[in-house]
């Protein structure tokens, strides 16, 4: 497999931040190429990004992704900068538009113009990096500008924005040093690759020059059906009651009855029917569950998609620590 491979980790899976640190030195060991975790209402990523980042050597450390609302676009330079100079260069850095959930009801900030927002965020920090100070006149900053204490800086680390629709991955394209899409079909993410491509060249930058990588969840077991049985229920789950985003995006992918019938038995709390409701055919399109075999097939085929640099492999819920191993030893093989 041409494309690296990056390990996906969900921080309330561990009891203690130094779990994850555990779980980069497994990785490294195994040969992935990257770690990277997420940031929702639970820990704050930073101390769990750093212990993964001192305990191993080569392998890099990302976030995927973090909210514009959560953080001032200072702090959030301030913290990418602090993550790169503690991964010794491995780090990136990811920021998405976020959801009005996490943004209203955790951050207690009006989801009001995610991608312009998202946009300044970025320009802002890039003002740190480059010239030591966020200064910025726009339409949403407005920041008369302090100078960074360390400087400019000679090494930032990039920045990957994760985004679904069409004119937010054209942002991503634009402005973005990589992107990190999930819940894609290999036809449906062809597609969006080419919003990307145009963003890429309002930017004055090839497709070559970013970092595409989409983020794939499932589980390798030799028991195959009870893989696919906690496979349905967590894309199920994406697709019906995670927000609206990640079901709207696979409704236009070409399945708007699954969802709209999926949603609807998210509307009783029938997690049951709601994994019912997911066809192999969709379920297949959208997660690897099965053998191993079989999951290093669909990761391969996924990895060969034309643009495709590294494949992000999440777990699925249910899973047991037996089931992460077998799934990460059965991806390491492709690595």
């Amino acid at each position: 497999m041409n494309a690296e491979l990056d390990l996906l980790v969900r921080l309330g899976d561990y009891d203690k931040p130094q779990g994850v640190a555990e779980r980069a030195v497994q990785a490294e060991e195994l040969g992935f190429d990257r770690i990277t975790v997420g940031e929702t209402t639970g820990w704050n990523i930073v101390p769990p990004l750093t212990l993964a980042a001192d305990r191993t050597d080569e392998l890099g450390i990302s976030n995927d992704v973090i909210s514009p609302y959560g953080r001032t676009p200072s702090m959030l330079a301030q913290t990418a900068l602090t993550m790169q100079a503690a991964a010794d260069g491995r780090f990136r850095f990811g920021i998405g538009p976020s959801s009005p959930a996490i943004t209203e009801r955790w951050h207690g900030q009006e989801f009001d113009r995610p991608l312009r927002r998202t946009r300044e965020v970025i320009e802002i920090m890039r003002n740190v990096y480059e010239e030591g100070n966020p200064a910025y006149d726009g339409e949403i900053f407005d920041i008369a500008g302090l100078g960074y204490e360390r400087g400019p800086s000679e090494n930032p680390p990039p920045i990957d924005v994760g985004t679904l629709g069409p004119k937010a991955t054209e942002m991503a394209g634009r402005f973005g040093d990589g992107w990190a899409p999930q819940m894609f079909t290999k036809d449906g993410l062809r597609d969006r690759l080419e919003d990307l491509e145009r963003g890429a060249e309002l930017g004055g930058k090839d497709l070559s020059d970013l970092r595409v990588a989409p983020i794939v969840r499932g589980i390798a077991s030799e028991d195959r059906e009870a893989a696919r049985e906690k496979a349905r229920g967590t894309i199920a789950f994406m697709l019906g009651a995670y927000g609206p985003y990640y079901g709207n995006s696979v409704a236009e992918q070409g399945y708007p009855d699954v969802v709209e019938e999926i949603r609807a038995a998210w509307d009783d709390r029938d997690t049951d029917a709601m994994a019912a409701a997911l066809p192999d055919k969709v379920l297949d399109e959208l997660a690897f569950a099965g053998t191993p075999d079989e999951v290093r097939e669909w990761l391969a085929e996924y990895a060969a998609i034309e643009g495709v640099d590294a494949v992000r492999v999440g777990f699925v819920d249910g899973m047991s620590e037996d089931d992460k191993r077998t799934t990460m030893e059965a991806v390491a093989d492709l690595a």
